[in-house]
């Protein structure tokens, strides 16, 4: 059994119900910012599972230098503690440098710490000692019993407000696959596993100049994840993915959304039944 941790007034981990972390995955603008998070909280309120809304306010790990990476941080914050404040729901976005932390964590429920940065030490102490709940992606790169030396950095501060995610393993060039021990294995560490299905089926730089996707294969990937027992999904969601400024062929449609969880409710149910809780 995992730990409990509070995001407000949403419990993950222990023997909670799966939460969903959900949104764009760049700020476009504030009224699509509103717009995403107003329709994600409904969706989440109709089938009923705890939402955290997440969107980044700087993509600084783009392919090219030409993609767009979002409003920076200052504007980026405005936007996402207005749909902190209008939406009423809890707000996930990722730092890139210790000088962004502390800025961040005045608006931020949990701090994200990217894949890619899943080693900077002071990055991830920096955010740990702001007391938030840190999210650290596994790196692409990184074996599953690998963070374990992360987990212990961000202990080293007293913080035991600490998630997990799996977004999948580099896999040959261009390429990434899941390996569903992973969450296994990282689960025994004592803290809450969220699986990154969006992320998971991305191409990295898949276009040349930009990433790639199979998006068909997440609700699939999502359903394998729950059966695993992990605390939460992350998922990124456009209302047009086919527009969307950055992920959009690794991206669930919005309209799409409801009647998958529908189905990943389903199995967690069902999971819960046979192991009796």
């Amino acid at each position: 059994m995992t730990k409990e941790i509070k995001i407000g007034k949403i419990k993950m981990g222990g023997d909670n119900p799966l939460v969903l972390i959900a949104g764009p995955c760049v700020i476009e603008s504030e009224a699509s910012a509103l717009r995403h998070a107003r329709i994600l909280k409904e969706i989440a309120d109709e089938v009923g599972i705890p939402f955290i809304y997440k969107s980044s306010y700087d993509k600084a790990n783009r392919t090219s230098l030409r993609s767009f990476r979002g409003p920076g941080l200052k504007n980026g914050l405005k936007i996402l503690k207005k749909v902190k404040e209008k939406i009423a729901v809890p707000i996930l976005s990722d730092v890139h440098c210790k000088e962004e932390v502390k800025e961040a964590a005045r608006v931020l429920d949990i701090i994200q710490i990217p894949a890619f940065l899943s080693r900077q030490t002071d990055l991830i102490l920096a955010a740990a000692r702001t007391g938030r709940a840190v999210n650290v992606k596994k790196g692409q790169f990184l074996a599953p019993w690998d963070m374990r030396h992360v987990i212990k950095k961000i202990e080293a501060t007293g913080n035991r407000k600490i998630i997990i995610t799996e977004r999948g393993v580099s896999f040959g060039y261009n390429n990434l696959v899941s390996d569903f021990r992973s969450i296994l294995i990282m689960k025994e560490f004592g803290y809450p596993v969220i699986y990154d299905a969006t992320h998971s089926v991305q191409t990295p730089a898949g276009k040349g100049d930009s990433s790639g996707g199979e998006s068909k294969f997440i609700p699939y990937l999502s359903m394998a994840a729950v059966t695993c027992g992990v605390s939460g999904l992350f998922l990124e969601v456009h209302e047009k993915p086919e527009r969307a400024r950055s992920d959009g062929p690794n991206m669930v449609r919005l309209s799409d959304l409801g009647a998958m969880l529908e189905n990943i409710l389903e199995i967690e149910r069902a999971v819960k039944r046979c192991q009796g809780l």
